[in-house]
Order: C-alpha cells, then sequence, then structure tokens
C-alpha cells in the first residue's frame, strides 16, 4: 500500500530560549528549580517562559500566588504550552487556575448541571452594572470547564474515552439549562403547549432535543459541531390568554435555543448547531411532531438517515418523545439479516464523501485527519456498518460510542483481537491529534500544520504513550502513516468480507444446455497464478487442506505479489513453506498477523535461531534497549509471534512456550519500568533533590505470570512493593506505578501488549496502589484472606530491586506459613474456597473452574506445599511444583505422573484455544471443525497415551480422575 503522507522536510525542535526573561520573574531558588524542571517536560517551553512574563506584567499578585502552589504552577505551564485561547483566558481570570477541582476523576452531566447553576446565579443580574448576557455566560462558563477538561488530558490524568464524555456532559448541561430557561420564557407568554392523547385526556406537551453524531454517542470534541434534532410530543395548543399552536411554540424554542447558543460572543461561541441532520434535511420544519418523525423515518427517510440514528440519544428537553421515536425507529436501523445492501450504501457514501473531498482540495497541501483515507471517518463507518448487519441478532452491540462498538465487536468475534487493537489504537492516536489540533485556538480544524516547526510542536503535544519520550514531527508523520494503512486495509477486507459469494464474482455466463452451473472456486486463480510463479508452493498449497484459513491464505498471497521477494522465499524453501501454511490451517488470529506484516514468514528463514529467544535479566533493561514504548510494542508483538509459531509448527513442550512467553512479559515489564521512572523523574520529580531513584520500587507478578506459565492473552498479576525507607518518596514511587501499568497496557499504533490486573493488593481495588513493605506484613498477619495468602505462594519478582523483593517474599510467605501452614486452618479453608469457585464460576469456566479443573490440581499443590512446610522457592511451575512435592514424601508416585500429565493436558488445551482465536476461551468449542482443529494442535503438546481417545472423552477421563486426587487430599 503507498504511503498515504509523503514526510516533510524536518528539523530538531529548537532549544528553549528566554532564559533571560524567565530570570526577570525574580523566583527564589526552589521555585526556580521547579519551574526549570517543568518547562524541560513542556511541550513548549518558550511560550510557557513568555506567558509567564505576561502573567506577572499584568497580574503581580495573583502571579505571586499562583506560583506558590506547584499543582497550579504545573497547570499553569501546561495551558500556556498547549491552548493559546485557554491561556488568553486564563490571562483575565487567573483566579480559574485556582478553582481547578476534581482533578482524578470524572464529572457528570448532573454535577456540570449544578455548577453551571451556581455560575448563573453567581452573575451580575439584569439591570445590574456589568450584566452579561445569557449567550456570554455560558460561552464564558464552557471555557472555565474546558480548562479543568484540557488539563486532565494533557496532564495524563484522563483517558481518550473520560475526556470526550465529559465534554459530552458539559454540552449535555448546557443544553438542559438553556432550554429550560428558553421554554420557560415562552410559557410565561403563550401558557403551556397542551394536547389531547388517545384516550381523551388533556396533556403537557414536551419537545425532545435529540443529539447525533459525535454528541450523540457522548464522544465530542473540543470544538465540535452539535448536531440536534428537535421532535415535540403532539399537535396542539398552548393554554395561555393568547394560544399559540404547539408547533409555532416549539418552532419559537428551537430558533431561540439555536440563536442562544450559536451566537458569537466576546468569549467565542458555546457551539455551532448543525440541524441539517433533521428530516427533510434544510428543506425540512426546524421542530417535527413525534407522528410526522415516526412516519418520515417508516416510509421516506434515506438509508443513510437511518444510519445516522444509531448515535442518537436524547440529550435536554422532556425525554419521553424522543425516546418514543427512537424505539421505533430502532428496527429500521439495523438488519434482521445479512443482507450486504446497507454496507454497500454506506460505502457508496463514503466515496462520495471522499470523491467531493478531493475535488475540493484539490491543488492544496492540506491533510485532513477526519476525513483523509483510514482517517477517523472511516473507523467510524466501519463500525456503523458491523453495527447495521449485526445488530439485528446481536442487539449487545447497539451502541453510539465508537470505543466501546469496537469493543462489543471484538467480544463477539466479528472482528479479530488484532483488528480490534489496530482499530482501537487508530482512533484513540486520530482523536488525540484531532483534539491537539483543535484545543489550539478553539477552532473546528482537522488539518495538519505544514511547517516543520508547528509539526515538531503537535508531536510534542502528543500523549507521551503514543509517541514515545523522543516526540518529533517526522515521528509524528510515521505514527499517522502506520494507523491510516491499518484502517484502510482493514476497512476494505472487513467490508468485503461481509459481502455474499456472488458479489465479489463476474457475471455468471449463461448455462449451456441444462447442465446446473458450476462456479469455479476463488482459489482457482490464484492457485494458477503460483502454478507460473512459484509452482513448489502451488504443489504445497494443493497438498494441505486449508479449510477455514483458504480465504486469509489468499489475502496473504495478494499481499505478496508486489514483493517477489518473498514469494522466491516460500517458493525455494519447503520448511518455510510448510510452516506458513500450518500457520493459516491452526491459528485465524496468526494468520492474520502474517496477512498484516508478511515479512514476519522470514523468522522461519532463521534455521535452529527461530527457536532462540533473547532473555534479558529480571529488573533490568541491560540485555535489550528500546527507543520508546512503540518500539517495544513491536518486539513484543514481533517476539509473540516468534514464540507461538514455534510452538506450533516445532511442537514445542508447552511448559518451555510459556516459560518464553513469560520471559518476554518480564522483558516488558522491565522495559516499561526503566521508561516510567525516566518519565516520571522529570515530569514529577522526587520530593527531595537529592534522592536517586534507582529500581528502588519493587514489582512483583502473581498468578500466571508469577508461576511462568503466562500465554498469549494472558493478563499480568501484579503488585508493587516500596522498601520501607524510601516511604518518603511513596508520592513519587506511585507516579512511577500508575506509569508503568499505563505504558504496559494502553494501545498504539503496534498494539497492546497485555492487561494489567493490580488487585491482588492487600484491600485489592480499595487499597492504595503502591504500599510499604510493613503495610504488607501487618495486612497478612492480621487481616489477609487465607485466598490471598496462598496467591502470594505463587509470586516473583519480576522489576525494581529483585534481590531485595525475593527476601520481602520469603519474609512474606513465612508470615503466610505461620497463620496458614502451623494452624491446620489450611485443609479447611482451601477446600471451602475450592467448591465455591466450582460453584461460582465452574458453570461458565469448566475447564479451569469445573469440576476436576485445572482449579483441583493448583489448589492441591497448595495445600501439599504448606503441609511440606511452606518452603520458599524463588519460582515453580506446576511440573516443578509437582516434583518437589513428590521427593518431599507428600505424593505418591502414580498420582505425581497422573498431575504432570492432567497439567499439561490442561495448559495444552487452554494454550491451543488461545492460539487459535487470540484470546483466552473458558470451554471446548461446539463447532466440530473448530473442536476438530483444536484435537490437532492439542496432541502436539501431550503425551502420545493422552491422544488416543477423542478430546471430550479424554477430558472427562482427566476431570474425575483429577476430582478423586482432590477428594482423597482433602477428606483424609
Amino acid at each position: 500500500m503507498p504511503r498515504l503522507l509523503e514526510a516533510l522536510p524536518l528539523r530538531k525542535p529548537a532549544l528553549a530560549r528566554g532564559e533571560a526573561a524567565l530570570l526577570s520573574l525574580d523566583f527564589s531558588t526552589e521555585e526556580q528549580d521547579q519551574v526549570k524542571v517543568l518547562l524541560a517536560a513542556a511541550a513548549d517551553p518558550d511560550a510557557a517562559i513568555h506567558y509567564l512574563v505576561s502573567l506577572k506584567q499584568k497580574h503581580p499578585e495573583a502571579f505571586k500566588r499562583l506560583i506558590q502552589s506547584p499543582a497550579v504552577l504545573r497547570y499553569l505551564i501546561a495551558v500556556a504550552s498547549f491552548s493559546r485561547f485557554l491561556s488568553e483566558e486564563v490571562l483575565q481570570n487567573p483566579q480559574w487556575l485556582e478553582e481547578v477541582t476534581a482533578m482524578s476523576r470524572v464529572l457528570t452531566a448532573s454535577e456540570y448541571k449544578k455548577r453551571l447553576g451556581k455560575f448563573l446565579k453567581n452573575q451580575p443580574r439584569e439591570g445590574q452594572p456589568d450584566a452579561r448576557p445569557l449567550a456570554l455566560s455560558l460561552a464564558l462558563f464552557r471555557r472555565q470547564q474546558i480548562l479543568r477538561i484540557l488539563l486532565r488530558d494533557v496532564l495524563g490524568l484522563g483517558s481518550l474515552s473520560e475526556t470526550t464524555e465529559e465534554l459530552s456532559s458539559l454540552a449535555d448541561a448546557i443544553l438542559h439549562v438553556s432550554y429550560d430557561r428558553i421554554r420557560a420564557d415562552l410559557v410565561a407568554r403563550h401558557g403551556t403547549p397542551r394536547y389531547v392523547d388517545v384516550h381523551g385526556e388533556v396533556r403537557e406537551c414536551g419537545m425532545s432535543v435529540i443529539a447525533l453524531g459525535k454528541l450523540g454517542g457522548r464522544e465530542l470534541n473540543y470544538s465540535s459541531d452539535i448536531d440536534l434534532m428537535f421532535v415535540y410530543a403532539a399537535n396542539g395548543e398552548t393554554d395561555g390568554e393568547h394560544p399559540i399552536s404547539n408547533k409555532e411554540f416549539y418552532k419559537k424554542v428551537a430558533n431561540q435555543y439555536t440563536e442562544l447558543l450559536s451566537t458569537y460572543t466576546a468569549e467565542g461561541l458555546c457551539y455551532r448547531v448543525d440541524l441539517r441532520l433533521r428530516p427533510d434535511g434544510s428543506l425540512g420544519e426546524v421542530c417535527i411532531s413525534l407522528d410526522g418523525a415516526k412516519t418520515y423515518y417508516q416510509t421516506r427517510a434515506r438509508d443513510w438517515e437511518l444510519q445516522m440514528l444509531i448515535k442518537a440519544r436524547v440529550a435536554a428537553g422532556d425525554p419521553e418523545a424522543g425516546r418514543d421515536l427512537l424505539a421505533t425507529v430502532e428496527p429500521l436501523i439495523y438488519s434482521t439479516t445479512l443482507d450486504f445492501s446497507a454496507v454497500e450504501e454506506v460505502s457508496a457514501t463514503r466515496e462520495r464523501i471522499g470523491e467531493k473531498l478531493a475535488k475540493r482540495r484539490l491543488g492544496k497541501s492540506v491533510f485532513d485527519v477526519k476525513l483523509a483515507p483510514g482517517g477517523i471517518r472511516d473507523v467510524e463507518f466501519l463500525v456503523q456498518c458491523l453495527q447495521r448487519l449485526h445488530g439485528g441478532r446481536v442487539p449487545w452491540l447497539r451502541h453510539g460510542g465508537t470505543m466501546l462498538a469496537l469493543s462489543r465487536l471484538s467480544q463477539k468475534d466479528l472482528l479479530s483481537a488484532a483488528e480490534f487493537g489496530r482499530l482501537i489504537s487508530a482512533y484513540r492516536f486520530l482523536r488525540n491529534l484531532e483534539h491537539r489540533l483543535q484545543f489550539a485556538e478553539d477552532r473546528q480544524t482537522h488539518t495538519l500544520p505544514t511547517s516543520p516547526r508547528e509539526l515538531d510542536l503537535l508531536a510534542r503535544k502528543m500523549p507521551t504513550a503514543q509517541l514515545g519520550s523522543a516526540p518529533s514531527g517526522e515521528k509524528l508523520l510515521q505514527e499517522l502513516n502506520a494507523h491510516l494503512e491499518a484502517v484502510q486495509e482493514i476497512y476494505e477486507r472487513v467490508i468485503h468480507a461481509q459481502r455474499p459469494i456472488y458479489y465479489s464474482l463476474p457475471p455468471a455466463v449463461a448455462p449451456q444446455i441444462e447442465a446446473p452451473e458450476v462456479v469455479e472456486p476463488t482459489s482457482s486463480n490464484l492457485i494458477r497464478f503460483l502454478d507460473e510463479r512459484a509452482p513448489a508452493l502451488a504443489h504445497a498449497v494443493s497438498r494441505m487442506q486449508l479449510g477455514r484459513g483458504e480465504g486469509a491464505f489468499e489475502h496473504f498471497l495478494e499481499k505478496l505479489m508486489p514483493d517477489s521477494r518473498l514469494l522466491t522465499l516460500l517458493n525455494s524453501d519447503s520448511r518455510l513453506a510448510r510452516f506458513t501454511l500450518d500457520i493459516f490451517k491452526h491459528s485465524p488470529y496468526f494468520g492474520e498477523e502474517l496477512v498484516r506484516v508478511p515479512e514476519l514468514i522470514e523468522e522461519f528463514h532463521q534455521g535452529e535461531e527461530f527457536l532462540q529467544f533473547p532473555e534479558a535479566t529480571p529488573g533490568t533493561n541491560a540485555a535489550l534497549n528500546f527507543d520508546d514504548i512503540s518500539d517495544l510494542r513491536r518486539y513484543f508483538r514481533h517476539q509473540m509471534f516468534r514464540i507461538q509459531a514455534a510452538s506450533m509448527c516445532q511442537r514445542l513442550p508447552v511448559f518451555e512456550t510459556l516459560h518464553q512467553t513469560s520471559t518476554l512479559a518480564d522483558t516488558a515489564i522491565a522495559a516499561c519500568y526503566q521508561m516510567a521512572m525516566e518519565d516520571i523523574a522529570r515530569l514529577h520529580p522526587p520530593a527531595s533533590p537529592s534522592y536517586q531513584p534507582r529500581q528502588q520500587l519493587m514489582v512483583i507478578a502473581l498468578g500466571r505470570l508469577g508461576m511462568r506459565e503466562f500465554d498469549l492473552a494472558s493478563d499480568a498479576d501484579l503488585v508493587f512493593v516500596l522498601p520501607d525507607e524510601d516511604h518518603d518518596e511513596h508520592v513519587f514511587w506511585t507516579h512511577v506505578a500508575e506509569r508503568i501499568v499505563d505504558l504496559i497496557t494502553a494501545y498504539t499504533g503496534s498494539g497492546v501488549m497485555f492487561t494489567v490486573d493490580t488487585r491482588l493488593r492487600p484491600n485489592g481495588s480499595a487499597g492504595a496502589l503502591l504500599q510499604s513493605e510493613t503495610a504488607y506484613k501487618e495486612y497478612f498477619a492480621k487481616n489477609a484472606e487465607a485466598w490471598e495468602g496462598i496467591a502470594y505462594m505463587k509470586a516473583r519478582a519480576v522489576a525494581g530491586d529483585i534481590e531485595h523483593a525475593t527476601k520481602f517474599l520469603n519474609e512474606l510467605q513465612q508470615v503466610d506459613w505461620r497463620r496458614y501452614g502451623q494452624s491446620g486452618r489450611s485443609k479447611k479453608d482451601l477446600r471451602q474456597m475450592r467448591l465455591r469457585l466450582e460453584k461460582e464460576q465452574g458453570p461458565d469456566h469448566p475447564l479451569k473452574a469445573g469440576h476436576g479443573g485445572f482449579y483441583d490440581i493448583d489448589f492441591s499443590l497448595l495445600f501439599l506445599r504448606l503441609k511440606a512446610g511452606g518452603l520458599f522457592y524463588k519460582v515453580l511451575n506446576t511440573p516443578e511444583r509437582v516434583n518437589i512435592i513428590e521427593a518431599t514424601g507428600h505424593l505418591e508416585r502414580a498420582d505425581a505422573e497422573f498431575l504432570l500429565d492432567a497439567a499439561t493436558f490442561y495448559r495444552a488445551v487452554d494454550h491451543a484455544l488461545r492460539v487459535y482465536s487470540g484470546h483466552a476461551e473458558a470451554s471446548l468449542p461446539n463447532s466440530e471443525s473448530h473442536l476438530r482443529m483444536l484435537t490437532e494442535l492439542v496432541h502436539r503438546w501431550t503425551p502420545e497415551h493422552r491422544n488416543v481417545q477423542p478430546l471430550k472423552t479424554e477430558l472427562a477421563k482427566i476431570q474425575n480422575r483429577t476430582r478423586e486426587i482432590f477428594e482423597r487430599l482433602f477428606t483424609n
């Protein structure tokens, strides 16, 4: 695919100027040091310095007060660096920075309504000196609240979804309060609108303000139009002294409402209101009755008008009419069958928009991140296509928010894990980029700057997780290109995959005589192509029955056609061809990875080196160096493919694969630890200037990663512990821990690595993320439940001070042993705990939590280890635990051999499910073809004597024998 953006000539970021100006501010030595640290991390330090000078000149007393608060000083420099229009606003109202509150959470629409009510109450009343028009007050309130939202955004205190939700809630509050005021004024003049219902009763007539587009989906931008539609309940008239029709009344409401929100003031306007999505568009009435709207959508609405209702919701006014309308039209929006007509219509609309955009911008060197191929609009179109096609039979997919809808499509396997990762990552990148373009001047713009200096500055304003710690205009363009290309590629493939087969085939030739028409397999042209260009590969393909992998393999070949080198490689290396076909046959997930990055096949071409994996020393990043988080994520995905492909193609023992995957996760955590420590030291330095961060923070893994049994799509259970002697820097290290989690779990153009669960810390989610050694020991000595104690028997240090952490875990296990192992309570507690898990989780997770599942093995080994004296080991996987317990005389040889087989079987089944789909599954599949494929994979990793009977039969045998051993251990 050609590059979508040509790189511009770029230069390195200019060094911050203005040292003389900084000296003129008369900071104390301590204040100057603090300011320099903040300026070093600022996106635009020059703008920040000159802004500080301007603020001091205009408000010397306020300036002196503001800089005394480290938090407010940080806000001040952030605003100056990111937003010119808000900088000017703060210059006029410096007290706004001191009034910023609730920075740690998202405010709801009702909270914004309360804030707006209080704000308006404190404004000078009409007739008083300095009285303001309502439009001006609303615009001023909007800017004050956007200041707080922007600060949460640029300081990394709020996610993209939180930012768009708050911007939408703020708009909802303004819409609600404005509507109530305008309607109340008109009721005072004309009376209350009323109508007669079907039962002959007189009722009050309300009007719904329906939000569409980004506001409807609760994903509003900083400077968006708001798409609105007005629907009133029924025709009738007002009950005042001089009555008017309900239609006339609400036309007055709608017109005054739109004018109020769109009036340009000295503080800008509140919102540009777009009413063109109403029935009949610009030619239609400004408001419409409920019956009229129903009739329109049932009989006359065009396809795109139904599609835009996916995002519709009632944002203000009386909700009844709007909800009635949306409930009526919902069945029209979503197809009840997988008919391609809806997608075809949407695609045609998308192409028309693209053509108009190209004509409008012909000859102009501007780039629109919203409407460009692969841009924001394409992601939203793709999501809506899939929602319309599948929402009829899966109502759960019906949601107006693009990000949540993407997640739900992935969870229902309508997008693969890889497709979801790339789309959500691209959408977040593009929306963050769009926001930074808009909040600079409060302008509705989506076009990139063209000057190298402005591109560099824009790159520095992007979240660190998306461009790394050394952003540049060049890197910004590279990441943008990668995201645009990924979206385009997925759009074409996913949308085309929905088409019925007849849609893609050439017109059928009229049949000869009476014989039925025979449609040649879709792969025949590709096979003929291979016969000519790569005959050895064609022979290998003809021998391998790819089954469901055939379609993906064809797409892979299409991607190879321009690259004769890779095609020649496949044709000349039979081992390489065999491994590649094996992946497409047995793993749709990794087949998708090869379609995305065909160059990965070269990993197979490295001979025995394919099996090797570079291991970094836990707690350091000495063995491997990464430029930034994107570089690390690419490495992680690359190595994950290498490990899992070796597992499939070379049939490595399953616990060896899990060990390698665990090592890969360790490497990622260690690298993120180093990046996080460097980032936080720059952004939030230690409280004491003399304190030297040297990996004092201890990162401990539990669960599967703790046992070195981590797998593809596993969650990492991590906890963070601080040595008692470093307690004074608790805030600094808390920031580091939070940053580590963010770096590991965030989506970028290179995908996501793995999710992190930190709930195994003392007091779970209610406890502090970072706690001291003493706090841990006291908690486990006095308050911990039995299950919490045994969880730490599967813990090991993975980053930070490894030696100190290992000693700490040894001491913590002794606390557990004294509390549970010696008291005799553990046997009863463990059994009750296991049976409770079976009751609560067994029906949905039979392989793990059901009768005789893996938990039976795990709990048996935990009990026997406690019984053996709770000996401490730095790390033990399941086979090692079995062998040690047998060696200590607490397990018979026959039982030990069976438990080794059973553990291998369970891990092999779980591993096969993950390799096939790219995510964890709770049970065996019902599909016979899927089960057959799964069986072929499982037999690669299990002992021969476990491969004789069908998989389900063997599973039942293992479950029964495992439960028999469990009951014997816990009841004797």
